[in-house]
């Protein structure tokens, strides 16, 4: 298992984001590294986890509980052999593009070491929204990514350090529960009725995707 890719993205104009600046970040390019990995504060006040990556909706995206987004190369390929293109990677917004490691079959609260000594914790499937549509120029792209289960995971930083394109990654730890990323994403987008099994994750999960999961059971029993 390792780190194939690092990406960052810079902050671009484009005509499809609901941004008063009219800018993103999710156009991401590898880089060789070494970058920095740091908790970036809370939702709405901090960005990414990694330096020099730009994150221009805080609203959705960044802070301390989503503050990197990985995505399994052999999930770029399964969509490369779907769709008939290329997906370099970096394409879906991903600043780390990992290989021999199930990413949306993560454990939430899973711990990876990458490198000599940056820890991250799995928190949550990423949500599609139109931005990634229209960056990918996909027609029902929300949709099918949807349909597909497989999102990726977010992760929030329990150990900072540098990490570089190459360094090997290390499942340091796997909670005594069976909710994993793909599970919770259903949960959260097509699924509803599994939302109580979420539950078990804890405190690990992103709070928003938590609180969600309680008002459900508060509701429906």
């Amino acid at each position: 298992m390792r780190l194939l890719s690092l990406n960052l993205g810079r902050a671009q104009a484009v005509a499809y984001t609901d941004q008063p600046e009219g800018l993103t970040g999710i156009g991401k390019l590898p880089v060789d590294g070494p970058v920095r990995v740091a908790a970036p504060g809370p939702k709405g006040t901090g960005g990414s986890g990694l330096a020099g990556d730009a994150v221009c909706d805080l609203r959705h995206h960044g802070g301390d509980d989503q503050a990197v987004y990985a995505v399994a190369r052999e999930d770029l390929d399964a969509w490369e052999g779907e769709l008939g293109r290329t997906l370099p990677n970096g394409m879906f917004g991903e600043n780390l593009t990992t290989l021999g490691l199930d990413v949306s079959g993560a454990l939430i609260g899973e711990r990876w070491r990458i490198g000599s000594g940056v820890v991250l914790e799995v928190t949550c499937g990423r949500i599609p929204c139109r931005t990634f549509q229209e960056h990918l120029g996909e027609k029902r792209w929300v949709k099918r990514f949807t349909l597909q289960g497989a999102p990726g995971a977010y992760l929030r930083v329990i150990e900072p350090g540098e990490i570089r394109s190459g360094d090997p990654v290390e499942i340091l730890h796997r909670p005594d529960h069976d909710v994993t990323v793909a599970l919770q994403f259903r949960a959260a987008t097509i699924e509803r009725k599994l939302l109580p099994r979420v539950l078990a994750a804890g405190e690990a999960l992103h709070p928003e995707a938590l609180a969600t999961a309680r008002e459900y059971v508060a509701k429906h029993g």
